[in-house]
């Protein structure tokens, strides 16, 4: 069976009942957004990477027991600049396009030579972020767009420069109580040194127009200065506890000068990213209150890190749990030419080359002084393996944990991140030519069950919790699942998280292409 990833999808711009067998909760009640690539292709030109494809946003929408679909292509500028000329005409990822030769290529290269970082594109095809009562499809760049969570237009484009000297910012935020968003991004030009930039947004207030817009009042938490000017790490999420941001600055590194003559050189934008495995990756813990870094240095072996799963503390330790590679060739195996073969074929052949995903918690001790001593495990915590040696020169080398091994695209009980928890849910990934599965990780005995059936790709488990849920898995696992085989008509599966056994799945009568990530919004009460 031919891989399903890279055909374009199409769009459902109105609701579709979906036929659902088995019993949805009374009390699911709420819209499932998803965010991902859904189109390749332009007219007669294709996009090289699969994280290039235009955004295709879906909505699976619950009331009383019953399920709608939708989905509609982000409105983007990206999108209309592409479907106007019938050929991608703006440069993503892993895809360079080049100008007009008529066009004086030569001063628009030293044009975007100048900014350092390109302004090409604003396809927001990652996550969905919400800031204040806003919801945005967003990326790893400067722009996010904004949309309606019940009709999926598009409302408009937001640049993040406009409330604060930003480059660059993650796709995966965090959340607090009290409706504030955290975040992080690159600040690579203006004066002084380039920064990584901690910020929180908090809930909505009304601007001097009377509008209500929560990025007017974003602050600042705080800096960390890059270890290298030209160098800066690659990062797509961080970690926070009830007191500290977490930021791990790995030797996946962004080639500032490489990015910026991209066009002389011929390189696409993936090509500015290396890993370097002689290099060692640092642990940053930044007080979330005051905006200062432990001036401790925590620092690891060499590894590449997408997602956090969660982080908390505990009896003077920082615990925090992400999914580890030995190297960079993730990235490589999503070019669209890798997705024309059998999948199964093609994962088998290159089983060896593409590196694994492994679960692994970190400790870091919090009360290191100078009396301290030095060549010994600090880490007291007893349900874990994980290592922290103080080194002579006041460095703290730390090892990990391994958790698990094979799973990627983590989620939690999000009422328990920031704070010690047990289960920790994710897309099964092997590399053999084994059919995708979901599974559930409990950390505290290590065992893992798996839902799976033939020639089925579950996206992202999204947990939901029960009303009033007092256990951490009393809730359920949400995930859209798309399959090649034409007998299979694509589904939203509903899982009993306490189980991990089917409970209802809701078969869509429409096109459904997979997706990346997404959130789940409960209806008004």
């Amino acid at each position: 069976m031919q891989s399903v990833f890279a055909k374009n999808g199409s769009e459902t711009p109105e609701p579709v009942a979906a036929k659902v067998s088995g019993s949805i909760p009374s009390w699911l009640q709420g819209t499932l957004l998803r965010n991902g690539p859904g189109l390749f292709s332009v007219g007669d030109s294709e996009y090289n990477h699969w994280f290039d494809g235009l955004s295709l946003i879906h909505s699976f929408t619950f009331s009383d027991g019953e399920v709608t679909y939708r989905s509609k292509f982000l409105n983007s500028d990206t999108y209309r600049r592409n479907t106007k000329a019938n050929r991608i005409v703006v440069s993503e990822f892993g895809t360079m396009i080049y100008p007009d030769p008529c066009k004086n290529i030569f001063s628009r290269a030293f044009t975007h030579l100048s900014n350092i970082i390109p302004d090409f594109t604003d396809n927001n095809l990652i996550n969905i972020i919400r800031y204040g009562k806003d919801y945005y499809a967003s990326s790893e760049i400067n722009y996010i767009n904004q949309i309606d969570p019940a009709t999926l237009e598009t409302m408009g484009r937001v640049n993040y420069r406009n409330h604060i000297a930003l480059n660059l910012a993650t796709a995966h935020p965090h959340y607090d109580d009290e409706g504030n968003t955290y975040n992080m991004g690159t600040a690579i030009m203006g004066l002084g040194r380039p920064k990584y930039v901690i910020f929180k947004v908090p809930p909505h207030s009304a601007g001097k127009d009377g509008r209500k817009t929560a990025l007017r009042n974003v602050e600042q938490l705080c800096s960390v200065p890059f270890r290298s000017s030209l160098y800066p790490s690659y990062f797509h999420s961080f970690g926070m506890t009830e007191n500290y941001i977490v930021f791990v600055e790995q030797p996946f590194k962004l080639d500032i000068l490489k990015l910026g003559t991209a066009y002389f050189r011929g390189v696409n934008w993936g090509n500015c990213l290396k890993f370097d495995k002689d290099d060692i990756t640092l642990f940053h813990v930044i007080n979330r209150t005051t905006g200062k870094a432990l001036s401790t240095r925590f620092y690891g072996d060499a590894l590449v890190v997408f997602h956090h799963i969660n982080a908390y503390e505990e009896d003077g330790h920082l615990v925090f749990d992400m999914i580890c590679y030995r190297d960079s060739s993730l990235y490589d195996m999503f070019y669209i030419q890798n997705f024309r073969q059998e999948i199964s074929g093609f994962i088998e052949t290159n089983k060896d080359i593409f590196a694994a995903p492994i679960c692994k918690r970190f400790v870091l001790p919090l009360n290191v002084n100078k009396d301290s001593p030095k060549g010994f495990n600090l880490v007291t915590l007893t349900d874990t393996t994980a290592t922290a040696v103080l080194e002579e020169d006041g460095g703290i080398y730390c090892q990990p944990d391994v958790l698990f091994e094979g799973l990627e695209l983590p989620g939690i009980n999000y009422k328990f991140n920031t704070r010690k928890y047990r289960y920790f849910y994710g897309s099964r990934v092997e590399m053999n030519p084994q059919p995708c599965k979901l599974a559930k990780v409990d950390v505290v005995t290590r065992k893992h069950c798996e839902w799976r059936q033939e020639a089925c790709f579950p996206s992202e488990p999204v947990f939901v919790a029960s009303p009033g849920a007092v256990e951490e898995d009393d809730g359920v696992i949400l995930s859209s699942v798309i399959s090649p085989d034409p007998n299979v008509s694509p589904f939203l599966l509903v899982l009993d998280a306490r189980t991990f056994t089917e409970i209802a799945r809701a078969s869509i009568p429409a096109s459904v292409h997979q997706d990346l990530h997404g959130l789940f919004i409960p209806a008004p009460q």
